[in-house]
Parts: structure tokens; C-alpha cells; sequence
């Protein structure tokens, strides 16, 4: 993997963690801060977005408001899982779930239908990543394994729909041509307008959310496109069965929030569990 892609991928996982941080303090307000932070999202981005469009030019074909129609749908499907995980069920429980099987399917994926054929050592990077990711997530005891039962469902969920949405923008940045950044404010907009019929007519829920939780929803809003964006990016310079697990390096990042700033326990678990994703991830950067 070049040194760019790299560069992409680890600045991706480090505003990823963040706002899944802000998105679990944020947890109780559900649907309705979902749609907060993709309209918060879809205006601050809009001006750049704007002025890419005017200066790029972009084909605004059907393929184009295709692939972004069907990626929006597959991204706010998942942001929705996640959220109401982070109401049921701890961070360092649904967080590494949904990011060891959005990889792991991703290759699978990717090799069955796209084609792309991974060196061992990739394979093996992957393999090793999951295994991390799974030391991180599960309990060492069985009240903690119960416990984490809660958001199960709901981890596993959001893997699915990580998959799918990383398969299909992979191939609508690198089949369709369509651009990076026009992708991801697009699905916003997509997300934000579906999900309007249901927040909008809940104002006094709207209100209470906006008043308790007003900084995740700018956080969110802003970190979440932009590390996705990252991603978007890396895959022009890498494959997706290499660049999938490797933004899974959140997940270190992930692991030292709950511990120093959610006060989450298994400190030593989670950080070893941290030093073997970093090994998954030395493999698929050297391949």
C-alpha cells in the first residue's frame, strides 16, 4: 500500500473513533440526532462541496444520482443500527463488532464479486485484524460476555451494512467516476431527506435533542464525512480488500477512549487486543 494511501487511511481512523465517541455519549437521542448531524453535515459541507462542483464539473448522469441514492440508503441504514447499539450496548462491545465484520465481509465481497485477488500476506493481515478486533470487543468473563450480548445484534448489524456500502462506493469512485467528495455529500443529502419525515414532525424531541447534545451533533456532522471522505480517497490508490481492514486501525484508537475517557474496564485486554491489530496492519501495508 503507498505511503499516501497510508496517510489517508490513518487520518480516517482517527476521525472515526472521534466521532463514534461523540456519537455513544449522544446515544439517547436517536433517530432524531441521526438526522441532526446529517443536516448539520449536508449545510456545513455544502459550500465546498459547491465550489468542486463549479470548478470539476462533475456528469450529473443517472449513474451518478444512482450511485449515491443507493449509497445514502446503505449509510444511513447503518448509522442507524449503530446509534441504537450505542443506546443497548457498550462502545468497546458494539464498536469492534461492527468494525470486524464490515472487513471481513468486505474482502469476501470484493474477491467473490469484484474480482480482486489479495496476496496470503493480505489475507493473513486480515485474518489477524479480525482476530484483534475480537480480543478488544469480547469479555474475558461470562458476566461480561452476557453483557455484551446486549449489542450483538446490533455490532454484527452494522457490519453487514459496513460491507455493503464499502463494496458499492468502492465501485462507484472507481467504476462510475464518481467523485469523492460529491459521493459523500451526496449520501448525506440522501440520508437527511429520508429520514425527514420521520424527526421533522417530532419538535419537541427535536428541541431536547438539540439542547442536550448540541456538540455531538456538530462533531458527528463534521468527523463523520470527513473520515469516510479519507477512505474514499484511498481507494483511487489502493484496492479494497487492502484498504477495508486497514481503516480498522479506529479501532485502536476506539479502545483508548473507552478506556481513559468513558473509564470502560479491561484496560490490558484491550490494548493487546490494540498491538495485534496493529500487526494485521503492518501486514496489509506491506503488501
Amino acid at each position: 500500500m503507498s505511503p499516501l494511501a497510508i496517510g489517508l487511511v490513518v487520518c480516517a481512523a482517527i476521525a472515526h473513533a472521534s466521532w463514534n465517541l461523540y456519537a455513544k455519549r449522544a446515544s439517547t437521542g436517536g433517530p432524531v440526532f441521526v438526522w441532526l448531524a446529517c443536516a448539520a453535515s449536508t449545510v456545513l459541507y455544502f459550500p465546498v462541496v459547491a465550489g468542486v462542483a463549479l470548478a470539476v464539473k462533475p456528469d450529473w448522469s443517472l449513474k451518478l444520482l444512482l450511485g449515491v441514492g443507493v449509497s445514502g440508503l446503505l449509510h444511513l441504514s447503518y448509522i442507524l443500527f449503530l446509534q441504537r447499539g450505542y443506546a443497548k450496548g457498550d462502545l468497546s462491545v458494539v464498536y469492534p463488532l461492527a468494525r470486524g465484520t464490515g472487513p471481513l465481509l468486505s474482502v469476501i465481497v470484493a474477491v467473490v464479486f469484484l474480482g480482486e485477488r489479495p496476496s496470503v500476506i493480505a489475507l493473513l493481515g486480515t485474518g489477524v485484524v479480525v482476530c484483534g478486533i475480537l480480543v478488544i470487543g469480547l469479555g474475558s468473563s461470562s458476566g461480561e460476555r452476557m453483557g455484551a450480548m446486549t449489542g450483538v445484534l446490533y455490532g454484527v448489524g452494522s457490519g453487514v451494512m459496513i460491507a455493503a456500502y464499502t463494496v458499492w462506493d468502492s465501485y462507484a469512485v472507481s467504476e462510475l467516476a464518481i467523485i469523492p467528495l460529491v459521493m459523500q455529500w451526496g449520501t448525506g443529502f440522501v440520508r437527511t431527506v429520508a429520514l425527514a419525515p420521520y424527526a421533522l414532525p417530532r419538535v419537541g424531541e427535536l428541541k431536547k435533542v438539540w439542547r442536550e447534545h448540541r456538540k455531538p451533533v456538530f462533531v458527528v456532522g463534521i468527523l463523520e464525512p470527513l473520515a469516510y471522505l479519507l477512505v474514499l480517497f484511498a481507494f483511487k490508490y489502493a484496492p479494497v480488500t487492502v484498504v477495508a481492514p486497514s481503516r480498522e486501525l479506529s479501532i485502536v484508537v476506539g479502545a483508548l477512549f473507552g478506556w481513559l475517557l468513558l473509564g470502560e474496564s479491561q484496560a490490558v485486554r484491550r490494548i493487546a487486543g490494540a498491538l495485534i491489530v496493529l500487526g494485521g496492519i503492518v501486514a496489509l501495508a506491506a503488501t
